[in-house]
Protein backbone atom coordinates (compact mmCIF):
# COMPACT_ATOMS: atom_id res chain seq x y z
CA UNK A 1 0.00 0.00 0.00
CA UNK A 2 1.41 3.43 -1.22
CA UNK A 3 1.95 6.29 1.19
CA UNK A 4 -0.98 8.58 -0.46
CA UNK A 5 -3.65 5.34 -0.04
CA UNK A 6 -2.31 5.41 3.04
CA UNK A 7 -2.72 9.18 4.38
CA UNK A 8 -6.19 8.59 2.50
CA UNK A 9 -6.99 6.11 4.71
CA UNK A 10 -6.41 7.59 7.97
CA UNK A 11 -7.61 10.90 6.67
CA UNK A 12 -11.01 10.00 6.59
CA UNK A 13 -10.86 7.98 10.03
CA UNK A 14 -9.84 11.19 11.56
CA UNK A 15 -12.08 14.31 12.07
CA UNK A 16 -15.03 12.05 12.31
CA UNK A 17 -14.73 10.50 9.54
CA UNK A 18 -15.34 13.27 7.31
CA UNK A 19 -12.76 15.06 5.01
CA UNK A 20 -11.90 18.47 5.32
CA UNK A 21 -12.84 20.79 2.76
CA UNK A 22 -11.96 24.56 2.74
CA UNK A 23 -14.33 27.21 0.63
CA UNK A 24 -13.17 31.13 0.38
CA UNK A 25 -15.20 33.95 -0.96
CA UNK A 26 -12.72 36.21 -2.68
CA UNK A 27 -14.05 39.21 -4.55
CA UNK A 28 -12.71 39.70 -7.63
CA UNK A 29 -12.33 35.44 -8.31
CA UNK A 30 -15.41 34.27 -6.64
CA UNK A 31 -16.19 31.52 -4.57
CA UNK A 32 -13.50 28.96 -4.21
CA UNK A 33 -13.04 25.34 -2.99
CA UNK A 34 -9.69 24.18 -2.10
CA UNK A 35 -7.28 21.55 -0.59
CA UNK A 36 -3.82 21.45 0.34
CA UNK A 37 -1.47 18.51 0.62
CA UNK A 38 0.59 19.31 4.10
CA UNK A 39 3.19 16.27 3.03
CA UNK A 40 3.90 17.79 -0.24
CA UNK A 41 3.29 21.07 0.09
CA UNK A 42 0.84 21.63 -2.95
CA UNK A 43 -2.46 22.01 -4.07
CA UNK A 44 -4.19 18.68 -4.25
CA UNK A 45 -7.48 20.29 -5.76
CA UNK A 46 -9.57 23.25 -7.00
CA UNK A 47 -12.20 24.82 -8.14
CA UNK A 48 -14.24 28.07 -8.91
CA UNK A 49 -17.21 29.51 -9.53
CA UNK A 50 -18.58 32.70 -9.79
CA UNK A 51 -20.42 34.28 -6.78
CA UNK A 52 -21.89 37.67 -6.30
CA UNK A 53 -20.50 39.67 -3.23
CA UNK A 54 -22.42 42.98 -1.92
CA UNK A 55 -19.20 45.11 -1.10
CA UNK A 56 -21.32 47.86 1.06
CA UNK A 57 -23.45 45.51 3.44
CA UNK A 58 -20.49 43.02 3.35
CA UNK A 59 -22.45 39.50 2.84
CA UNK A 60 -23.16 37.02 -0.05
CA UNK A 61 -25.56 38.04 -2.45
CA UNK A 62 -27.34 35.49 -3.07
CA UNK A 63 -27.21 32.18 -0.90
CA UNK A 64 -29.27 29.92 -3.35
CA UNK A 65 -26.23 30.92 -6.00
CA UNK A 66 -24.15 30.18 -3.04
CA UNK A 67 -25.23 26.95 -2.37
CA UNK A 68 -25.56 25.75 -6.58
CA UNK A 69 -21.80 26.61 -6.25
CA UNK A 70 -20.84 24.59 -3.50
CA UNK A 71 -22.82 21.89 -5.19
CA UNK A 72 -21.20 21.78 -8.59
CA UNK A 73 -17.64 22.14 -7.23
CA UNK A 74 -18.08 18.78 -4.91
CA UNK A 75 -19.05 17.16 -7.69
CA UNK A 76 -16.57 18.23 -10.12
CA UNK A 77 -13.56 17.73 -7.48
CA UNK A 78 -15.82 14.29 -6.62
CA UNK A 79 -15.69 15.11 -3.17
CA UNK A 80 -18.55 13.70 -0.96
CA UNK A 81 -21.07 16.34 0.30
CA UNK A 82 -20.93 14.88 3.96
CA UNK A 83 -17.87 16.68 4.90
CA UNK A 84 -16.78 19.28 7.36
CA UNK A 85 -16.31 22.54 5.85
CA UNK A 86 -13.98 25.88 6.95
CA UNK A 87 -15.05 29.08 4.98
CA UNK A 88 -12.91 32.35 4.73
CA UNK A 89 -14.96 35.48 4.63
CA UNK A 90 -13.80 38.90 3.26
CA UNK A 91 -13.00 41.26 6.18
CA UNK A 92 -15.87 42.66 7.69
CA UNK A 93 -14.18 44.97 10.27
CA UNK A 94 -10.94 45.01 11.49
CA UNK A 95 -9.52 47.22 14.19
CA UNK A 96 -7.69 47.70 17.50
CA UNK A 97 -8.93 49.21 21.17
CA UNK A 98 -7.03 49.86 24.25
CA UNK A 99 -8.55 48.23 27.71
CA UNK A 100 -7.27 48.14 30.83
CA UNK A 101 -5.17 45.39 32.23
CA UNK A 102 -7.39 44.78 35.48
CA UNK A 103 -10.64 43.66 32.59
CA UNK A 104 -11.22 40.46 32.53
CA UNK A 105 -12.02 38.22 29.04
CA UNK A 106 -16.21 38.31 29.63
CA UNK A 107 -15.65 42.54 30.09
CA UNK A 108 -13.33 42.78 27.55
CA UNK A 109 -15.90 40.76 25.11
CA UNK A 110 -18.45 43.25 26.17
CA UNK A 111 -16.85 46.05 25.31
CA UNK A 112 -15.40 44.42 21.91
CA UNK A 113 -19.33 44.09 21.02
CA UNK A 114 -20.17 47.73 22.15
CA UNK A 115 -17.80 49.21 19.86
CA UNK A 116 -18.22 46.42 17.02
CA UNK A 117 -21.52 47.81 17.35
CA UNK A 118 -21.08 51.08 16.70
CA UNK A 119 -20.26 50.31 12.96
CA UNK A 120 -23.02 50.84 10.10
CA UNK A 121 -22.85 46.96 9.32
CA UNK A 122 -24.03 45.88 12.63
CA UNK A 123 -26.56 48.24 13.31
CA UNK A 124 -28.90 45.49 10.86
CA UNK A 125 -27.18 42.47 12.51
CA UNK A 126 -26.03 40.84 15.38
CA UNK A 127 -21.91 40.66 15.64
CA UNK A 128 -20.00 37.67 16.22
CA UNK A 129 -16.81 39.10 17.81
CA UNK A 130 -12.85 37.77 18.16
CA UNK A 131 -10.34 39.24 19.71
CA UNK A 132 -6.46 38.55 20.91
CA UNK A 133 -3.92 40.71 22.44
CA UNK A 134 -1.09 42.25 20.45
CA UNK A 135 1.81 42.39 23.18
CA UNK A 136 1.90 45.85 23.04
CA UNK A 137 0.71 48.54 25.80
CA UNK A 138 1.81 50.92 27.89
CA UNK A 139 1.43 51.54 32.05
CA UNK A 140 -1.94 49.84 33.17
CA UNK A 141 -3.36 49.37 29.47
CA UNK A 142 -2.60 47.04 26.49
CA UNK A 143 -4.08 47.40 22.80
CA UNK A 144 -6.44 44.36 21.28
CA UNK A 145 -7.07 43.97 17.85
CA UNK A 146 -10.60 42.56 17.18
CA UNK A 147 -12.36 41.70 14.24
CA UNK A 148 -16.15 41.03 13.80
CA UNK A 149 -18.41 39.10 10.99
CA UNK A 150 -22.93 39.27 11.32
CA UNK A 151 -23.91 36.53 12.96
CA UNK A 152 -26.81 35.94 10.43
CA UNK A 153 -24.58 35.53 7.32
CA UNK A 154 -23.08 32.76 9.57
CA UNK A 155 -26.09 31.01 9.93
CA UNK A 156 -27.55 31.25 6.38
CA UNK A 157 -24.07 29.96 5.10
CA UNK A 158 -24.16 27.07 8.55
CA UNK A 159 -27.65 26.16 7.28
CA UNK A 160 -27.31 26.34 3.28
CA UNK A 161 -24.40 23.42 4.12
CA UNK A 162 -26.21 21.45 6.06
CA UNK A 163 -29.27 20.94 3.53
CA UNK A 164 -25.97 19.78 1.15
CA UNK A 165 -25.00 17.29 3.63
CA UNK A 166 -22.00 19.20 5.24
CA UNK A 167 -21.18 20.58 8.51
CA UNK A 168 -19.85 24.06 8.83
CA UNK A 169 -17.06 23.90 11.51
CA UNK A 170 -14.80 27.21 11.24
CA UNK A 171 -15.47 30.76 9.87
CA UNK A 172 -12.03 32.60 9.34
CA UNK A 173 -11.18 35.93 8.02
CA UNK A 174 -9.47 37.69 4.88
CA UNK A 175 -6.64 39.57 6.56
CA UNK A 176 -5.64 36.54 8.95
CA UNK A 177 -6.05 33.69 6.01
CA UNK A 178 -3.57 36.51 3.53
CA UNK A 179 -0.76 36.75 6.52
CA UNK A 180 -1.28 32.66 6.84
CA UNK A 181 -0.66 32.35 3.34
CA UNK A 182 2.49 34.99 2.74
CA UNK A 183 4.13 33.05 5.76
CA UNK A 184 3.12 29.34 4.29
CA UNK A 185 4.43 30.25 0.68
CA UNK A 186 7.60 32.07 1.91
CA UNK A 187 6.83 35.40 -0.15
CA UNK A 188 7.51 37.40 2.84
CA UNK A 189 10.16 35.03 4.66
CA UNK A 190 12.49 37.91 5.19
CA UNK A 191 9.92 40.36 6.11
CA UNK A 192 8.67 37.73 8.97
CA UNK A 193 11.89 37.06 10.32
CA UNK A 194 11.42 37.86 14.25
CA UNK A 195 12.44 41.58 14.79
CA UNK A 196 11.98 42.59 11.30
CA UNK A 197 9.72 45.83 10.98
CA UNK A 198 7.47 45.89 7.99
CA UNK A 199 4.53 47.09 6.28
CA UNK A 200 1.98 45.77 4.16
CA UNK A 201 -0.41 47.98 1.76
CA UNK A 202 -3.05 45.68 0.91
CA UNK A 203 -5.83 47.10 -1.63
CA UNK A 204 -9.33 45.66 -2.47
CA UNK A 205 -12.34 47.28 -4.06
CA UNK A 206 -13.50 49.41 -1.28
CA UNK A 207 -9.49 51.00 -0.62
CA UNK A 208 -6.64 50.44 0.99
CA UNK A 209 -5.33 49.06 4.62
CA UNK A 210 -2.38 49.58 5.51
CA UNK A 211 -0.89 46.83 8.71
CA UNK A 212 1.91 47.27 10.76
CA UNK A 213 4.03 44.35 11.29
CA UNK A 214 7.07 43.02 13.38
CA UNK A 215 7.80 39.88 11.74
CA UNK A 216 4.27 38.19 12.13
CA UNK A 217 2.93 40.09 15.00
CA UNK A 218 0.38 42.82 14.16
CA UNK A 219 1.29 46.45 16.01
CA UNK A 220 -1.01 48.85 14.26
CA UNK A 221 -3.55 48.80 11.72
CA UNK A 222 -5.26 51.80 9.25
CA UNK A 223 -7.86 51.74 6.62
CA UNK A 224 -8.10 54.10 3.75
CA UNK A 225 -11.94 54.03 2.01
CA UNK A 226 -11.93 54.98 -1.27
CA UNK A 227 -14.28 53.97 -4.21
CA UNK A 228 -12.04 52.46 -6.28
CA UNK A 229 -14.23 51.54 -9.10
CA UNK A 230 -15.11 55.00 -9.63
CA UNK A 231 -11.73 55.65 -11.45
CA UNK A 232 -10.70 55.40 -14.69
CA UNK A 233 -7.00 54.21 -16.02
CA UNK A 234 -4.00 55.13 -14.28
CA UNK A 235 -6.04 58.10 -12.15
CA UNK A 236 -6.31 55.60 -9.47
CA UNK A 237 -2.90 55.21 -8.78
CA UNK A 238 -2.18 58.78 -8.72
CA UNK A 239 -5.31 58.56 -5.82
CA UNK A 240 -4.24 56.19 -3.70
CA UNK A 241 -0.22 57.30 -4.22
CA UNK A 242 -1.22 60.82 -2.85
CA UNK A 243 -2.99 58.95 0.30
CA UNK A 244 -0.65 56.39 1.25
CA UNK A 245 2.30 58.06 1.22
CA UNK A 246 1.16 60.63 3.83
CA UNK A 247 0.07 57.54 5.60
CA UNK A 248 2.94 55.68 5.60
CA UNK A 249 5.36 58.51 6.99
CA UNK A 250 3.35 57.39 10.06
CA UNK A 251 4.61 53.66 10.04
CA UNK A 252 8.40 53.57 9.45
CA UNK A 253 9.52 50.12 8.76
CA UNK A 254 12.24 48.40 6.59
CA UNK A 255 10.44 46.96 4.15
CA UNK A 256 7.16 47.85 2.00
CA UNK A 257 4.71 44.93 0.68
CA UNK A 258 2.34 46.02 -2.13
CA UNK A 259 -0.44 43.23 -2.26
CA UNK A 260 -3.48 44.14 -4.59
CA UNK A 261 -6.66 41.67 -4.31
CA UNK A 262 -8.53 44.11 -6.67
CA UNK A 263 -8.46 43.40 -11.49
CA UNK A 264 -8.29 47.33 -11.05
CA UNK A 265 -5.03 47.90 -9.41
CA UNK A 266 -1.57 46.55 -10.36
CA UNK A 267 0.59 45.97 -7.57
CA UNK A 268 3.36 46.47 -10.00
CA UNK A 269 2.40 49.92 -10.53
CA UNK A 270 1.71 51.49 -7.77
CA UNK A 271 4.79 50.02 -6.32
CA UNK A 272 6.74 51.91 -9.34
CA UNK A 273 4.53 55.02 -8.22
CA UNK A 274 5.08 55.43 -4.58
CA UNK A 275 8.29 57.14 -3.29
CA UNK A 276 8.99 55.25 -0.10
CA UNK A 277 12.38 55.31 1.36
CA UNK A 278 12.43 51.49 2.93
CA UNK A 279 12.92 48.19 0.37
CA UNK A 280 9.35 47.58 -1.71
CA UNK A 281 8.35 44.40 -2.86
CA UNK A 282 4.38 43.55 -4.71
CA UNK A 283 2.25 40.78 -4.71
CA UNK A 284 0.01 40.47 -7.41
CA UNK A 285 -3.41 38.42 -6.29
CA UNK A 286 -5.33 39.27 -9.20
CA UNK A 287 -5.43 38.98 -12.64
CA UNK A 288 -2.16 40.68 -13.21
CA UNK A 289 -0.41 37.09 -11.48
CA UNK A 290 2.03 35.48 -13.86
CA UNK A 291 2.94 32.73 -11.27
CA UNK A 292 1.39 30.52 -9.17
CA UNK A 293 1.78 30.71 -5.28
CA UNK A 294 1.97 26.96 -4.82
CA UNK A 295 2.81 24.06 -6.54
CA UNK A 296 -0.49 22.09 -8.04
CA UNK A 297 -1.39 18.76 -8.12
CA UNK A 298 -2.09 17.27 -11.94
CA UNK A 299 -5.62 16.67 -11.17
CA UNK A 300 -5.79 21.19 -10.93
CA UNK A 301 -7.49 22.44 -14.45
CA UNK A 302 -4.47 24.37 -16.15
CA UNK A 303 -6.67 27.65 -16.41
CA UNK A 304 -7.42 27.35 -12.83
CA UNK A 305 -4.14 27.47 -11.34
CA UNK A 306 -3.29 31.10 -11.58
CA UNK A 307 -7.12 32.20 -9.97
CA UNK A 308 -6.06 30.14 -6.43
CA UNK A 309 -5.99 33.36 -4.39
CA UNK A 310 -3.81 33.74 -1.08
CA UNK A 311 -7.11 33.80 0.89
CA UNK A 312 -7.83 30.07 -0.32
CA UNK A 313 -4.60 29.44 0.48
CA UNK A 314 -5.02 30.52 4.00
CA UNK A 315 -8.00 29.33 4.76
CA UNK A 316 -7.20 25.56 3.54
CA UNK A 317 -3.77 25.80 5.86
CA UNK A 318 -5.76 26.56 8.88
CA UNK A 319 -5.74 23.39 10.38
CA UNK A 320 -1.96 22.84 10.28
CA UNK A 321 -0.48 26.23 10.09
CA UNK A 322 1.75 27.44 12.91
CA UNK A 323 1.20 31.39 12.15
CA UNK A 324 0.80 32.67 15.84
CA UNK A 325 -2.54 34.38 15.21
CA UNK A 326 -6.03 32.92 14.72
CA UNK A 327 -9.24 33.80 14.30
CA UNK A 328 -12.17 31.35 14.24
CA UNK A 329 -15.47 33.19 14.83
CA UNK A 330 -16.94 29.34 15.68
CA UNK A 331 -15.06 29.58 18.03
CA UNK A 332 -16.86 32.32 20.56
CA UNK A 333 -20.76 30.70 19.27
CA UNK A 334 -19.61 27.14 20.12
CA UNK A 335 -21.42 26.39 17.00
CA UNK A 336 -20.52 23.83 14.17
CA UNK A 337 -19.78 19.97 14.26
CA UNK A 338 -19.43 19.44 17.49
CA UNK A 339 -16.22 16.88 18.20
CA UNK A 340 -14.79 14.82 20.94
CA UNK A 341 -11.08 15.66 22.50
CA UNK A 342 -9.07 15.20 20.15
CA UNK A 343 -5.95 12.56 19.64
CA UNK A 344 -2.57 12.90 18.10
CA UNK A 345 -1.00 9.94 16.50
CA UNK A 346 2.32 9.92 14.81
CA UNK A 347 2.57 7.95 12.15
CA UNK A 348 6.77 8.16 11.02
CA UNK A 349 7.25 11.76 10.87
CA UNK A 350 3.78 12.71 10.38
CA UNK A 351 0.83 13.97 12.97
CA UNK A 352 -2.70 12.96 12.30
CA UNK A 353 -5.18 14.65 14.65
CA UNK A 354 -8.25 12.29 15.57
CA UNK A 355 -10.64 11.34 17.94
CA UNK A 356 -10.06 8.94 20.86
CA UNK A 357 -13.53 6.53 19.11
CA UNK A 358 -11.60 6.80 15.57
CA UNK A 359 -8.36 6.79 17.51
CA UNK A 360 -9.70 3.26 18.87
CA UNK A 361 -10.96 2.49 15.52
CA UNK A 362 -7.76 3.02 14.52
CA UNK A 363 -6.14 0.86 16.49
CA UNK A 364 -8.52 -2.09 16.46
CA UNK A 365 -8.21 -2.37 12.51
CA UNK A 366 -4.05 -2.52 12.89
CA UNK A 367 -4.25 -4.70 15.61
CA UNK A 368 -6.12 -7.28 13.39
CA UNK A 369 -3.65 -6.43 10.50
CA UNK A 370 -0.72 -7.34 12.85
CA UNK A 371 -2.51 -10.31 14.26
CA UNK A 372 -3.54 -12.32 10.99
CA UNK A 373 0.03 -13.31 10.17
CA UNK A 374 0.47 -14.20 14.05
CA UNK A 375 -2.48 -16.34 13.72
CA UNK A 376 -1.18 -18.20 10.79
CA UNK A 377 1.97 -19.06 12.01
CA UNK A 378 0.29 -20.47 15.57
CA UNK A 379 -1.87 -23.16 13.19
CA UNK A 380 0.93 -23.93 11.59
CA UNK A 381 3.73 -24.37 14.33
CA UNK A 382 2.86 -27.37 15.14
CA UNK A 383 3.03 -29.28 11.91
CA UNK A 384 6.29 -27.36 11.07
CA UNK A 385 7.76 -28.37 14.48
CA UNK A 386 6.62 -32.17 14.08
CA UNK A 387 8.48 -32.22 10.27
CA UNK A 388 11.40 -30.76 11.91
CA UNK A 389 11.36 -33.16 14.79
CA UNK A 390 11.28 -36.16 12.21
CA UNK A 391 14.85 -34.38 10.16
CA UNK A 392 16.42 -33.73 13.46
CA UNK A 393 15.57 -37.07 14.70
CA UNK A 394 16.90 -38.86 11.54
CA UNK A 395 19.99 -36.29 11.64
CA UNK A 396 20.57 -37.36 15.37
CA UNK A 397 20.54 -41.13 14.04
CA UNK A 398 22.98 -40.62 11.40
CA UNK A 399 25.14 -39.24 13.45
CA UNK A 400 25.29 -41.93 16.20
CA UNK A 401 26.31 -44.03 13.04
CA UNK A 402 29.05 -41.86 11.97
CA UNK A 403 29.96 -41.71 15.31
CA UNK A 404 29.72 -45.52 15.87
CA UNK A 405 31.48 -45.98 12.86
CA UNK A 406 34.43 -43.49 13.98
CA UNK A 407 34.99 -45.66 16.89
CA UNK A 408 35.40 -48.38 15.86
CA UNK A 409 37.83 -47.31 13.18
CA UNK A 410 39.92 -45.61 15.82
CA UNK A 411 40.21 -48.74 17.69
CA UNK A 412 41.09 -50.40 14.66
CA UNK A 413 43.90 -48.02 14.45
CA UNK A 414 44.69 -48.04 17.96
CA UNK A 415 45.30 -52.14 18.07
CA UNK A 416 46.86 -52.19 14.56
CA UNK A 417 50.53 -53.30 15.10
CA UNK A 418 49.82 -54.63 18.79
CA UNK A 419 50.35 -58.20 19.70
CA UNK A 420 47.06 -59.57 20.24
CA UNK A 421 46.77 -62.68 22.62
CA UNK A 422 42.75 -63.39 21.45
CA UNK A 423 44.05 -62.90 17.26
CA UNK A 424 47.31 -65.08 17.69
CA UNK A 425 45.36 -67.87 19.50
CA UNK A 426 42.57 -67.49 16.95
CA UNK A 427 45.00 -67.95 13.85
CA UNK A 428 46.91 -70.79 15.56
CA UNK A 429 43.63 -72.84 16.08
CA UNK A 430 42.85 -72.11 12.56
CA UNK A 431 46.30 -73.10 11.41
CA UNK A 432 46.27 -76.33 13.37
CA UNK A 433 42.70 -77.29 12.46
CA UNK A 434 43.56 -77.35 8.42
CA UNK A 435 46.73 -79.36 9.45
CA UNK A 436 44.77 -81.64 11.82
CA UNK A 437 42.12 -82.43 9.38
CA UNK A 438 45.52 -82.95 6.35
CA UNK A 439 46.56 -85.18 8.36
CA UNK A 440 43.58 -87.18 9.34
CA UNK A 441 43.03 -87.51 5.91
CA UNK A 442 46.24 -88.96 5.13
CA UNK A 443 45.87 -91.03 7.70
CA UNK A 444 42.25 -92.87 6.28
CA UNK A 445 43.39 -92.76 2.83
CA UNK A 446 47.19 -93.76 2.20
CA UNK A 447 46.59 -97.75 0.52
CA UNK A 448 49.55 -100.27 1.26
CA UNK A 449 50.89 -100.37 -2.05
CA UNK A 450 51.39 -96.21 -1.52
CA UNK A 451 54.04 -94.17 -0.05
CA UNK A 452 54.81 -90.22 0.44
CA UNK A 453 58.07 -88.72 -0.21
CA UNK A 454 56.50 -84.91 1.06
CA UNK A 455 53.92 -83.28 2.85
CA UNK A 456 53.03 -79.90 3.67
CA UNK A 457 50.79 -77.46 4.76
CA UNK A 458 50.27 -73.99 5.11
CA UNK A 459 48.04 -71.47 7.41
CA UNK A 460 46.36 -70.38 4.49
CA UNK A 461 44.51 -74.02 3.33
CA UNK A 462 47.39 -74.62 1.15
CA UNK A 463 48.14 -78.35 0.45
CA UNK A 464 51.34 -80.21 -1.03
CA UNK A 465 52.10 -83.70 -1.68
CA UNK A 466 54.41 -86.11 -2.87
CA UNK A 467 54.78 -89.87 -3.07
CA UNK A 468 55.02 -93.19 -4.71
CA UNK A 469 52.38 -95.86 -5.56
CA UNK A 470 52.78 -99.51 -7.33
CA UNK A 471 49.78 -98.78 -9.59
CA UNK A 472 47.92 -95.73 -10.69
CA UNK A 473 44.67 -97.69 -8.92
CA UNK A 474 46.68 -96.83 -5.59
CA UNK A 475 47.00 -92.69 -6.62
CA UNK A 476 43.47 -92.77 -7.49
CA UNK A 477 42.35 -94.16 -4.28
CA UNK A 478 44.28 -92.12 -2.33
CA UNK A 479 43.53 -88.75 -4.32
CA UNK A 480 39.87 -89.91 -4.27
CA UNK A 481 39.83 -90.34 0.13
CA UNK A 482 41.56 -87.27 -0.27
CA UNK A 483 38.89 -85.20 -1.63
CA UNK A 484 36.03 -86.47 0.67
CA UNK A 485 38.28 -85.25 4.18
CA UNK A 486 39.24 -82.43 2.51
CA UNK A 487 36.19 -80.89 0.80
CA UNK A 488 37.17 -77.21 1.31
CA UNK A 489 40.12 -77.87 -0.55
CA UNK A 490 40.56 -77.72 -4.06
CA UNK A 491 42.90 -80.63 -4.65
CA UNK A 492 44.26 -81.50 -7.88
CA UNK A 493 46.41 -84.33 -8.84
CA UNK A 494 49.42 -82.57 -10.85
CA UNK A 495 51.94 -84.97 -11.58
CA UNK A 496 51.63 -88.74 -12.58
CA UNK A 497 54.45 -90.88 -13.83
CA UNK A 498 56.64 -93.68 -13.81
CA UNK A 499 59.99 -93.66 -12.29
CA UNK A 500 61.65 -95.30 -14.39
CA UNK A 501 61.58 -94.27 -18.14
CA UNK A 502 64.11 -97.84 -19.44
CA UNK A 503 61.93 -99.67 -21.83
CA UNK A 504 63.34 -103.15 -21.79
CA UNK A 505 62.65 -102.64 -18.01
CA UNK A 506 58.96 -101.75 -18.56
CA UNK A 507 58.99 -104.61 -21.49
CA UNK A 508 60.21 -107.42 -18.56
CA UNK A 509 57.35 -107.58 -16.65
CA UNK A 510 58.86 -106.42 -13.72
CA UNK A 511 56.86 -104.67 -10.95
CA UNK A 512 56.92 -100.43 -11.99
CA UNK A 513 57.08 -97.73 -9.65
CA UNK A 514 54.92 -94.45 -10.11
CA UNK A 515 55.97 -91.11 -8.71
CA UNK A 516 52.56 -88.66 -8.23
CA UNK A 517 52.00 -84.89 -7.28
CA UNK A 518 48.80 -83.77 -5.39
CA UNK A 519 48.37 -80.17 -4.36
CA UNK A 520 45.82 -77.16 -4.52
CA UNK A 521 49.08 -75.13 -5.18
CA UNK A 522 49.03 -73.17 -8.43
CA UNK A 523 52.63 -72.35 -8.10
CA UNK A 524 55.58 -74.61 -9.24
CA UNK A 525 55.84 -77.62 -7.01
CA UNK A 526 58.39 -77.80 -3.57
CA UNK A 527 61.53 -79.25 -4.11
CA UNK A 528 61.86 -82.99 -3.26
CA UNK A 529 64.38 -84.07 -0.29
CA UNK A 530 67.32 -85.78 -0.96
CA UNK A 531 68.45 -88.30 0.54
CA UNK A 532 71.14 -86.23 2.69
CA UNK A 533 68.68 -83.46 2.72
CA UNK A 534 70.03 -81.13 1.49
CA UNK A 535 67.19 -80.51 -1.14
CA UNK A 536 68.76 -82.12 -4.20
CA UNK A 537 66.31 -83.91 -6.46
CA UNK A 538 65.97 -87.70 -6.46
CA UNK A 539 64.04 -90.54 -8.05
CA UNK A 540 62.94 -93.14 -5.62
CA UNK A 541 63.46 -96.45 -7.02
CA UNK A 542 62.89 -99.98 -6.26
CA UNK A 543 61.16 -103.04 -7.64
CA UNK A 544 57.92 -104.94 -6.28
CA UNK A 545 59.42 -106.84 -3.54
CA UNK A 546 60.71 -103.48 -2.25
CA UNK A 547 57.71 -102.05 -2.66
CA UNK A 548 55.53 -104.68 -1.02
CA UNK A 549 57.85 -103.73 2.21
CA UNK A 550 57.37 -100.22 1.49
CA UNK A 551 60.78 -99.78 0.86
CA UNK A 552 62.23 -98.10 -2.09
CA UNK A 553 65.65 -97.44 -3.54
CA UNK A 554 65.41 -93.61 -3.05
CA UNK A 555 65.05 -93.81 0.74
CA UNK A 556 61.23 -93.31 0.83
CA UNK A 557 59.39 -94.83 3.37
CA UNK A 558 55.39 -95.96 3.55
CA UNK A 559 54.37 -94.40 6.46
CA UNK A 560 51.65 -95.97 8.08
CA UNK A 561 48.45 -94.32 9.42
CA UNK A 562 49.23 -91.33 11.52
CA UNK A 563 52.40 -91.44 11.93
CA UNK A 564 55.18 -88.43 12.71
CA UNK A 565 52.29 -86.14 11.56
CA UNK A 566 52.85 -82.95 13.45
CA UNK A 567 55.35 -81.34 11.54
CA UNK A 568 55.37 -79.17 8.39
CA UNK A 569 59.19 -80.64 7.16
CA UNK A 570 59.54 -83.20 4.13
CA UNK A 571 59.09 -86.46 5.64
CA UNK A 572 62.40 -88.53 5.11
Amino acid sequence: MGSNAINDFINKLTAGSRENVYLSVTPGVGLEMIQIEEASHTVKSYAVRPLAYNESLREISNMEEFKTAVSEMFEELKISPKCNVTINLPTVLFSSIEMSLMLGDEAITGAVTSEVEQSYVFKRHDPIVQWWDSNTGTGETRKLFYSAVQQLVVEQIANTLTELGSFLVGVEMSLLSTLRALDYTGLTADEMKQGVTWNILSVGSNGYSLVSMVGKNIVDYYEEPIAIKSYEGDEIYNVITSSAQITLMSYPANYLVILSDTNSVSAEVLAKNLNVDCTVEYIENNKFKRKEFLPVSLDVLPDNILKISLQAIGAAISKFSDYPIACNFLASTGEGVAQEETVTITIGEKEYVTTPTMAMVLSVIVSAVLLVPVLIVFLLLPKIQATKQAELDELNASIQQVEKEIKELKEAQQMAGKFSIKNEINKTLQDNRIKLMAYSAIGESVPAQLWLSYFMTEGNGNISIKGGASTVEDVYTFYKNLKEYLVSSDLKLQKLEMISDDVDEFMSNLPVTYDFEISNISAAPAPAVSEDGKGKNAKAKGNAKDAGKGKSTGKAVNLPPKTKLLSDEPIN
